[in-house]
C-alpha cells in the first residue's frame, strides 16, 4: 500500500509559520541585516568598492580569517571589532535556529508521517472506526482494552491530535473520500464503524464503504429513526441509536439490575474468569457437521453454548444437546477467555 500522505491543514500550518518567524526567520533576517551593515559601513568609513566590502564582511562574520582586503584605518579597526561581534553571534544564532527547525521540526515531521505510514500498511483485520467524538472515544477504548486492531479516521485536525497523543493511529481525513479510505486498509479491513457526529455524514460514510466492500461489516449510527432507515439502505448490517440503547439500559437496570450486572459481567474485557464471545464455524472445522453433545464442548473447553446464529440470520437461543452445528454458524458462547481462545482457533475463525 502506498504511504498515505495528509494534507497540513490551515490550523496546524499556523504554528509552523509562528515558529519559522520566531526563530530561523528572525535569525535570517538578522543576518542579512548584519551582512548589510557591514558592506555599507566599510563602504563609507574605509571608502571601498561595494563588493570589497561585502567580500571583507563575510570573512569577519564567517570567521574564515583571511587577510584583510586593504589596510584598515583607526575608525576601521573599531568598525571591524565591532563587526566580528555581532555578526559572529548572528552566524551562530542562525545556524542554531536552522539545525532546530530541521532536527524539532520538519524530520520529526516526516519521522511521524512515515511511522504513520508504516502503522497503517501494517494493520490487518482491523477496524476503521470513523469519528473520534465521545462515541468514537469510548469505542477506541474499548478496543484498546480488547486489544483489537483498529484506527481513527477524524475530520477534525484537533481530535485526530488528541488521539495521536493517547497513542491511537489517527489520520486527520474525510472518511467521506474513497481514496483516504483506501489508504487506510479498507480492502483489508474487518469492519468499519460509522460514528461521527452527523446522521447524514454517516449515511455518506457507509455508501461509500459499501461500494469499496461489498462484504465488509458496516455498523451505523444514528440519532433518528429515519437516519436508521437510511443507513440501513445504505449498506449498513447493524445500526445503533446510542440514546435508544441508553434509555433501553436505564429501564432494563430499573427492572432487571441483576441480568444487566450478568451481561456486563460476562461482556466486559476487565473481567478475567468469565467472558461471552461470539464464534464462528469455517470450512473445515471439526465442529462442523456435528452436535453440541457430540463435540463435547462443556467438558473439553468448559463453555455453555448460549445460543446459535445460523448463516441465514436465524437465532436459536438455549439449543439442545443434539443440535447440528454448521459450516456459517456463529456461536455465542460463555466460559473462561482462554478456553474460548482455544475454541476459537478449533473453529477457524472469530467474529
Amino acid at each position: 500500500m502506498t504511504e498515505p500522505t495528509l494534507s497540513p491543514s490551515s490550523s496546524a500550518a499556523r504554528p509552523v509559520r509562528a515558529r519559522w518567524l520566531r526563530g530561523p526567520g528572525l535569525a535570517l533576517a538578522l543576518l542579512i541585516l548584519v551582512l548589510a551593515g557591514g558592506t555599507a559601513g566599510f563602504t563609507l568609513i574605509e571608502g571601498w568598492s561595494a563588493w570589497d566590502a561585502f567580500y571583507m564582511t563575510l570573512t569577519t562574520v564567517t570567521t574564515v580569517g583571511y587577510r584583510e582586503i586593504h589596510p584598515l584605518s583607526g575608525p576601521g579597526e573599531v568598525f571591524n571589532a565591532a563587526l566580528i561581534v555581532a555578526g559572529v553571534g548572528t552566524v551562530l544564532y542562525t545556524l542554531s535556529a536552522l539545525m532546530a527547525l530541521l532536527v524539532e521540526g520538519e524530520l520529526h515531521d516526516r519521522w511521524s508521517q512515515r511511522r504513520r505510514g508504516r502503522m497503517l500498511s501494517e494493520l490487518d483485520r482491523h477496524f476503521i472506526v470513523c469519528g473520534y467524538g465521545r462515541i468514537g472515544r469510548i469505542i477506541a477504548e474499548e478496543f484498546q482494552r480488547q486489544r483489537v486492531p483498529f484506527l481513527i479516521v477524524e475530520h477534525d485536525p484537533h481530535l485526530a491530535q488528541t488521539a495521536v497523543e493517547a497513542g491511537l493511529v489517527a489520520v486527520s481525513a474525510d472518511a467521506t473520500n474513497e481514496d483516504m479510505l483506501k489508504r487506510v486498509g479498507i480492502e483489508r479491513a474487518r469492519g468499519l464503524i460509522a460514528a461521527v457526529g452527523t446522521d447524514a455524514e454517516n449515511v455518506y460514510i457507509v455508501l461509500t464503504a459499501r461500494l469499496l466492500r461489498p462484504d465488509l461489516f458496516i455498523i451505523g449510527r444514528a440519532e433518528t429513526e429515519d437516519a436508521r432507515r437510511k443507513l440501513l439502505r445504505a449498506g449498513a448490517d447493524r445500526v445503533v441509536s446510542p440514546y435508544q440503547i441508553g434509555a433501553l439500559q436505564l429501564a432494563q437496570t430499573a427492572l432487571r439490575p441483576a441480568v444487566v450486572d450478568f451481561v456486563q459481567l460476562a461482556t466486559s474485557s476487565e473481567n478475567l474468569e468469565l467472558t461471552m464471545e461470539q464464534v464462528r464455524l469455517e470450512e473445515g472445522s471439526d465442529l462442523v457437521g456435528r452436535s453440541i453433545v457430540d463435540a463435547n464442548l462443556r467438558q473439553r473447553f468448559r463453555v455453555i453454548v448460549v445460543a446459535i446464529q445460523r448463516a441465514d440470520g436465524r437465532m436459536e437461543f438455549n439449543p439442545s444437546s443434539d443440535t447440528t452445528m454448521n459450516r456459517g454458524d456463529q456461536l455465542v458462547v460463555l466460559g473462561p477467555p482462554d478456553n474460548l481462545r482455544k475454541l476459537e482457533a478449533l473453529a477457524g475463525a472469530t467474529v
